[in-house]
């Protein structure tokens, strides 16, 4: 049953031409290159931002700890509109923040406008994400012996170094995992770019709405959505080699 509707648009993107008209389109470059570069940038962030937040609900004892550990796991529920909604009500251009500095300073309007361009988008997408990231890397902790800590710590390691030796070897596997997961739903993520309106920022899901809905192109669609399907297809096929070899060497 899953099979056969992929089945259809694979037959749809074979209409005579319609791969040399796609391919030759500078808006499918455009939209190719800007899916790339923002699902990397927001997998760079998520790993980054996710590996230190989940250091500190795991080694740093502070109060609600376990409760923010918790809600981590109800987050992972959220559609991605909810924060994109979340973030424009803060910082969009009617938000919380450019009302406060027009009240203060009296400006006829905020500085806060870059929810509508891509490092909107990108601030999104890590906000969003990064939660698939500390959670396997939450589950990953949980195994750690603490006693190897005890013994860094108690040879004068600095905390800089027992992270470094002892806690991210570790963490690999995990943050290979989060890290592969959120490469590709970023490079599907759709409601996201939909909801910032971002100004010029076309991504191919954006790009298959498009062609399918405000352009009635079915043909080109299926070409960018078959593209699209075979790029994370791909990236997961590498992951599973990689995960593998890493996994036969340890």
């Amino acid at each position: 049953m899953f099979l056969y509707p992929l089945g259809l648009v694979v037959q749809e993107s074979l209409a005579p031409g319609a791969y040399a008209d796609v391919f030759a389109s500078q808006a499918f470059r455009e939209a190719l290159v800007t899916t790339v570069w923002l699902a990397a940038g927001a997998t760079v962030g998520c790993l980054v931002l996710g590996f230190t937040l989940a250091l500190i609900i795991a080694f740093v004892p502070f109060p609600g700890g376990r409760a923010v550990a918790k809600f981590i796991d109800v987050f992972l529920s959220f559609p991605s509109f909810l924060v994109t909604l979340a973030l424009l009500f803060i910082y969009g251009t009617v938000g919380m923040a450019n009302g406060l500095w027009t009240d203060v300073t009296g400006a006829a309007e905020g500085p806060f406008a870059f929810l509508t361009t891509p490092w909107g988008v990108l601030l999104a997408e890590i906000t969003y994400f990064t939660p698939f990231v500390m959670r396997p890397l939450l589950a990953a902790f949980s195994q750690l012996d603490t006693a190897q800590l005890e013994v860094a710590s108690s040879l004068g390691a600095r905390p800089a170094r027992i992270v470094r030796r002892v806690i991210l070897p570790e963490a690999l596997p995990a943050l290979a995992a989060g890290g592969s997961l959120v490469l590709v739903m970023c490079l599907n993520e759709f409601g996201i770019v939909l909801f910032t309106g971002a100004k010029g920022v076309t991504t191919l899901p954006m790009l298959v709405y498009g062609k399918a809905i405000l352009e009635s192109d079915y043909p080109a669609a299926c070409v960018v959505a078959v593209v699209n399907i075979a790029i994370s297809v791909g990236l997961y096929a590498l992951y599973r080699v990689v995960s593998r070899r890493v996994g036969a060497q340890r």
